[in-house]
């Protein structure tokens, strides 16, 4: 995913502020997901839902006001009820601006961990370690 820098993803010194990182992640799911045929708001309706467990980020670089970033995601791991993904994040030049590694939980509408649909679980598994 492609994302250019906006005044408002940044500081008072014109570098991204480190929380917006966490957007860009989401996105990157979330388009992920949706360019596999997995909607999201449309499980939301079966109570199908899918949250943020775990998240880590090493930041390597800063980014700043005007970059053009390329977000990857990959599918590291799937269980019965969770999703590892990996991400990385470079810049225009290639270079590394962050490192990510997010884990998400199938739960239902309680925030109860319930496990992953076996029809997404396919889709899931046929993108796993690959980049997108």
């Amino acid at each position: 995913m492609r994302k250019k820098i906006y005044y408002h993803h940044t500081d008072c010194g014109g570098v991204v502020y480190y929380a917006r990182y966490l957007d860009f992640l989401e996105e990157s799911r979330t388009e992920l997901f949706e360019t596999n045929g997995i909607l999201l708001n449309e499980l939301a309706k079966k109570e199908i839902l899918f949250v943020i467990s775990r998240q880590e980020i090493d930041y390597k670089n800063p980014a700043f006001y005007a970059d053009v970033l390329d977000i990857s995601s990959c599918i590291t791991s799937i269980g019965s009820v969770r999703i590892e993904f990996e991400h990385e994040i470079k810049n225009q030049a290639g270079i590394i601006i962050a490192k990510a590694r997010t884990i998400m939980v199938c739960v239902n509408t309680k925030i109860k961990p319930q496990a992953i649909p076996q029809y997404i679980k396919d889709v899931l598994l046929k993108l796993s370690g690959k980049w997108y």
